[in-house]
């Protein structure tokens, strides 16, 4: 994996070199985990408010086979935004993992209403 595969945006604020390096590592967690991930896309961004509190929000996007997982989080911290979307992100990938291997262990009977001939060995 190289570090074409995390890709990182700032709208409304400057990435600092730290800023930077604590949002890869803490997406490299993701890689260890599943290792069929395309790509992750991380938008941190910032909104002042009118009120004396400022949101933080920090979206990501894992593409990886079949839909592509989206998560949004919001908080006061961006840090804390960062940490909460991180979890956020471990748990939908467990689940989809856990949906995918449920499925194959336990395929489903296909009911076909029509009746088939029975076949003719010669």
């Amino acid at each position: 994996m190289n570090n074409d595969n995390i890709l990182i945006s700032g709208l409304n604020l400057e990435l600092t070199g730290a800023l930077k390096d604590t949002v890869h590592e803490k997406m490299l967690k993701l890689f260890k985990h599943n290792d069929r991930i395309i790509r992750v896309t991380v938008e941190l961004e910032y909104q002042p408010s009118h009120k004396h509190e400022d949101e933080f929000i920090a979206k990501a996007q894992v593409d990886v086979r079949g839909p592509a997982i989206n998560v949004s989080v919001k908080s006061d911290n961006l840090y804390k935004s960062i940490d909460t979307l991180t979890e956020k992100l471990m748990r939908q990938l467990r689940r989809r993992h856990r949906l995918l291997k449920e499925k194959r262990n336990h395929p489903h009977l296909v009911d076909i209403p029509v009746e088939l001939p029975k076949a003719v060995l010669a």
